[in-house]
């Protein structure tokens, strides 16, 4: 097997490691989340060192792809850290704190997805909220038999953001906006179906995966390179898909096509909360859409009505915007109270039901505050 070089003495921190994986030619930068004992939820600390870690891989011209990947058998990534997040709304840090960790996760996942090199994310056990944005910034995305994936944010007052926007209007049949309003769980055969992720990649070979791309002749050029990437992952062994777990969604996705048809919310809500459907996984999402917040499933219907003609740029501003918002209102904290701090799982919310909610309240989440001068992220 070729050489592994450690991109430096020690790792950048103690929940990222960043290394360099020497190949027969050229070298493979790889990123992994390690905070297993926190299902590698996302610190404000691994944000800023993942994103220093990328900007060195895409101005350094040894570098030839990047993987993603977190460490331990549980997760890849179980989302944002809502306690640090807790501790910044509630704390006596600035203001401006919880706005700025937020800022920071949006750049890189903005990076990912428009980074001039191949990536590939590899993900195995709980990937949700912040995880799952990482991972759909991927461009080649690998995910093993054990995958849970979910956007749950409406059961802590926020919304799906880092991008969901963007990936969740890109699903048929009106299943983005049912994920968002039931934090909807979904199994690895549900991920591939909908194309969350591009294939299944068993545990056993995700070390020989990444001995195989060490024995590769990159050339440090993106085409060359991603067509030879390409044609490695489409060549490699595929399970027996029979095998896998069967699909919620095949079961369930003319109900949701139905169900949330209409051009009314509330409607809609009515609807799904109303109907004979007999599942443990159909009635799991319809507690957390019955039990959470009104402000939220608001949040979700508009950001993906007006997702539906931007741009991806435009899509991380809008999020960024509502998500600031977020932290100046009293749901998020709360939400975060109950399900993590407390955990008492009782969250008052602002507002008793989705009716009640004033449209200005909603309408106050898309002012727009930013462009290429003044973008707390400066994307490019």
């Amino acid at each position: 097997m070729a050489q592994i070089i450690l991109l430096t003495p020690e790792t950048l921190s103690m929940s990222i490691e960043a290394q360099e994986l020497a190949c027969r030619e050229g070298h493979i930068g790889l990123l992994t989340l390690n905070s297993p004992d926190n299902l590698n939820a996302l610190s404000e600390q691994m944000i800023v060192d993942a994103q220093s870690a990328l900007d060195r891989w895409a101005d350094d011209d040894r570098i030839c792809l990047v993987v993603v990947q977190g460490k331990g058998d549980r997760a890849f990534c179980a989302g944002g850290d809502i306690r640090e997040l807790y501790r910044a709304i509630k704390g006596k840090e600035p203001a401006e704190a919880p706005s700025r960790v937020f800022a920071r996760e949006y750049r890189l996942d903005y990076t990912l997805h428009r980074f001039p090199k191949p990536v590939v994310g590899i993900a195995h056990g709980v990937v949700m909220g912040g995880g799952l944005g990482l991972f759909s910034a991927c461009r080649y995305r690998l995910a093993t038999p054990d995958i849970t994936l979910a956007m749950p944010e409406i059961s802590i007052g926020l919304f799906p953001d880092v991008g969901a926007s963007w990936f969740l209007n890109r699903l048929p049949g009106r299943i983005g906006l049912f994920m968002g309003l039931t934090g909807a769980r979904l199994n690895i055969t549900d991920t591939i179906r909908i194309s969350l992720a591009d294939m299944v990649l068993l545990p056993e070979d995700r070390e020989p995966l990444l001995a195989q791309m060490q024995e590769q002749r990159w050339t440090g050029k993106p085409a060359a390179d991603d067509n030879r990437l390409f044609r490695m992952l489409t060549q490699m062994h595929a399970p027996d898909y029979r095998a896998l777990k069967r699909s919620n969604l095949e079961r369930h996705e003319q109900d949701i096509a139905r169900l949330c048809a209409g051009d009314e919310l509330p409607e809609i809500v009515d609807q799904l909360l109303s109907a004979e459907i007999d599942s443990e996984w159909w009635n799991a999402g319809m507690n957390n859409l019955r039990y959470g917040c009104p402000v939220s499933a608001w949040l979700i219907w508009t950001q993906l009505k007006k997702a539906q003609q931007m741009s991806l740029k435009d899509v991380f501003r809008m999020e960024l915007a509502m998500v600031t918002e977020c932290t100046r209102r009293p749901d998020l904290p709360e939400g975060i109270r109950a399900l993590a701090v407390d955990k008492d799982l009782h969250p008052r919310w602002s507002f008793e039901s989705i009716r009640a909610v004033p449209m200005e309240v909603v309408e106050a989440h898309f002012q727009p505050e930013w462009d290429d001068e003044t973008d707390p992220m400066q994307l490019s």
